[in-house]
């Protein structure tokens, strides 16, 4: 991967996984190199068993050769009857993200909390005529819900529009006590002509498949175009014509002494919300270190400065008496 590859993933505020369901699975390895390269920003893998859905593909010792053929994460969407005595098999096999579905026939709740015991993110799935209710239970242990806009089992198959409308507002409400990083995924039918449809409910990833394995396309424009096309429906639906935020973007909230940055910082932290604190290039302080800058996720900046407002407004008092008082201490 490419440093021009890694720039051009990094755009936008959509992100596209990429699904290797219809590339072919004889040479699997070259098909995550050219969605990486491409700039996909992860690589979307539809386990089936047969069972559950009618369709068999590969398991977890497939994705685990497949892990080091890329440095993008690997988000698994298990199509499978028994994801619970599996899990830990694709947790192994280097899964960021491991979805399955509600509709299965066993105790959810310990598979998901299994997940994020891992430290990675944990997903539900529903199928087009499963209500959204049925996730009300789960809640609070999801980081990522996976709306279905086509019959699982199978690539290729036509966008339904209208589930995607019924379920996508509620969905939203059902991720609002993870205050960053919760995602909401569609897939199924997703390319240039439903992308923005999708961004305009608000869709953080598409899953792209069939679309991206046209013979004769350019799977990189086609990236672009679709993430293009979602940002622009995001942008004149529910941001009311705003510029979208490109998904990795840091904003800064503030810069104050090491000692003192680093205790905000934990207090942002403790809500969930990253924080990067970097040695900054403003103020020298009386001990010869210059401040330390703290940025946070540029989608949450608004929410840390009313939250933390206060805080950030008492530390910086806090550095100023310091700032004094070492500048008293040397004459």
């Amino acid at each position: 991967m490419t440093s021009a590859d890694a720039t051009e993933r990094n755009k936008g505020r959509a992100r596209i996984a990429a699904s290797i369901l219809d590339a072919d699975l004889g040479n699997l390895a070259h098909a995550v190199r050219r969605v990486t390269v491409a700039g996909a920003d992860r690589v979307h893998l539809d386990v089936m068993d047969g069972h559950f859905v009618p369709n068999l593909t590969f398991g977890a010792k497939t994705i685990k050769a497949l892990r080091p053929r890329t440095q993008v994460p690997f988000d698994a969407h298990l199509m499978i009857s028994e994801p619970g005595r599996y899990i830990q098999e694709y947790l192994d096999a280097g899964c960021d993200s491991v979805t399955f579905h509600v509709e299965i026939e066993e105790a959810i709740s310990p598979t998901l909390k299994t997940i994020r015991a891992a430290g990675r993110a944990a997903g539900l799935a529903l199928k087009p005529d499963t209500p959204l209710t049925a996730l009300e239970p789960y809640a609070e242990l999801l980081d990522i819900i996976l709306i279905m806009t086509v019959e699982p089992g199978f690539g290729g198959q036509a966008f339904m529009r209208e589930v995607l409308e019924a379920k996508a507002a509620g969905a939203r409400d059902l991720l609002r006590h993870k205050l960053f990083g919760a995602e909401i995924h569609v897939d199924g039918g997703i390319n240039r002509e439903t992308a923005e449809s999708a961004g305009s409910h608000g869709v953080d990833v598409l899953v792209v498949g069939s679309a991206l394995f046209v013979r004769g396309r350019d799977m990189g424009r086609e990236v672009r175009l679709i993430r293009a096309l979602a940002d622009e429906g995001y942008q004149y639906g529910p941001n009311q014509g705003q510029p979208v935020v490109a998904s990795d973007r840091m904003a800064k909230v503030t810069s104050l002494p090491k000692h003192l940055a680093s205790r905000l910082m934990a207090e942002i932290e403790a809500t969930g919300i990253p924080v990067i604190m970097l040695r900054g290039d403003g103020q020298i302080n009386p001990d010869g270190v210059r401040d330390y800058e703290l940025m946070v996720p540029a989608s949450v900046e608004s929410h840390v400065v009313r939250a933390h407002g206060a805080s950030r407004d008492r530390l910086l008092a806090e550095a100023e008496a310091w700032r004094a008082e070492l500048l008293a201490g040397q004459g």
